[in-house]
């Protein structure tokens, strides 16, 4: 099998070598944008624009569909996988900040409460036109925090590319009390759910 990651998303990427794969990447073109409004539909809608856009342009190529291969010998399975991950806490979606100011003022919704991580992600293989689309979603813990630790992490290097201004593999681990769920899914990518379904997928 041949593994497409459409995403540029180094912390995907790293899931998906630690779990035995080794994706080829290609980023999607796509400008995000979805008419819906329930976290879980967003990012399940949202991975599969990511995805079709990249089979899309991937299926122009035919030495991926094993075209001019002799009858008798089996076609490679490629897929495409495309992820989107959003934070959720009080009723609002949070995804990447585009400034600190803004991190701070997730930071400081997420601090003393628990919030949701939801990871939307989309599979197709490229020669059947399979495809599987889920949702996961995982509680995250966080621990009352100071006026000077939310600004000072705010304004750190960490927040500005990660969906609710936060990296739990990072600096703002020290403050996660408790995570109900799959820790692979708050850094970005659920290994297990993605592992299934891709079995799923390849033995349908």
């Amino acid at each position: 099998m041949r593994l497409f990651l459409a995403s540029q998303s180094p912390r995907r990427l790293e899931i998906l070598r630690q779990i035995g794969f080794q994706p080829e990447v290609i980023v999607s073109g796509i400008q995000e944008h979805t008419e819906e409004t329930a976290p879980e539909r967003v990012v399940m809608d949202l991975s599969r624009q990511k995805a079709e856009n990249v089979a899309s342009r991937l299926a122009l190529d035919a030495s991926l569909k094993g075209e001019g291969l002799p009858s008798d010998v089996e076609k490679p399975a490629v897929v495409v996988l495309g992820a989107d991950t959003v934070v959720c806490a009080g009723g609002r979606i949070l995804g990447k900040p585009h400034t600190h100011e803004e991190a701070e003022k997730m930071i400081r919704l997420l601090s003393g409460r628990v919030h949701q991580v939801l990871s939307g992600v989309t599979l197709i293989e490229l020669s059947s036109g399979r495809r599987l689309t889920f949702a996961e979603k995982t509680d995250v813990e966080v621990a009352p925090m100071t006026s000077k630790e939310i600004h000072s992490y705010a304004f750190s290097s960490e927040p500005m590319d990660k969906a609710g201004g936060y990296g739990i593999q990072g600096l703002f681990g020290r403050y996660i009390t408790g995570i109900s769920g799959d820790y692979t899914n708050v850094v970005g990518l659920p290994a297990s759910a993605v592992y299934r379904n891709l079995k799923t997928l390849l033995e349908s």
